[in-house]
C-alpha cells in the first residue's frame, strides 16, 4: 500500500504542462482532503525531478513556497504557459 507521500507524488508528477492544481486538490486526490498543509510539507521535501512541484499553489491563487524562490517559480510557471498576474495564476 502506498504511503501519503508516495501518492502525493504521483498526483504530482502527472500535472500536465501548463497547468497547476492546489494544495488542497493535491491532497484530495490523494486521498486525505483535509491535509493541504502536508501536501506542502512533503513537496518542500521533494527532490526528485519528475515530480512537479512548482505546478502547485495555492487556494487563493498565489504561486506559494518553492526551494529555489518564487521569482523562479513564476519563471517556470510562465515559460510552460502558465498565466500570472500581481504574483496570482489566472485560471
Amino acid at each position: 500500500m502506498q504511503s501519503f507521500s508516495q501518492k502525493v507524488y504521483a498526483v504530482v508528477s502527472k500535472i500536465p504542462r501548463g497547468k497547476v492544481f492546489t494544495y488542497a486538490e493535491v491532497a484530495k486526490l490523494a486521498g486525505n482532503p483535509k491535509a493541504a498543509r502536508a501536501v506542502g510539507n512533503i513537496l518542500n521535501n521533494n527532490r526528485n525531478p519528475k515530480v512537479f512541484c512548482h505546478r502547485v499553489i495555492r487556494s487563493d491563487g498565489s504561486v506559494g513556497g518553492f526551494a529555489f524562490g518564487n521569482s523562479k517559480k513564476i519563471k517556470i510557471l510562465r515559460s510552460e504557459g502558465v498565466n500570472i498576474q500581481n504574483g496570482k495564476v489566472i485560471r
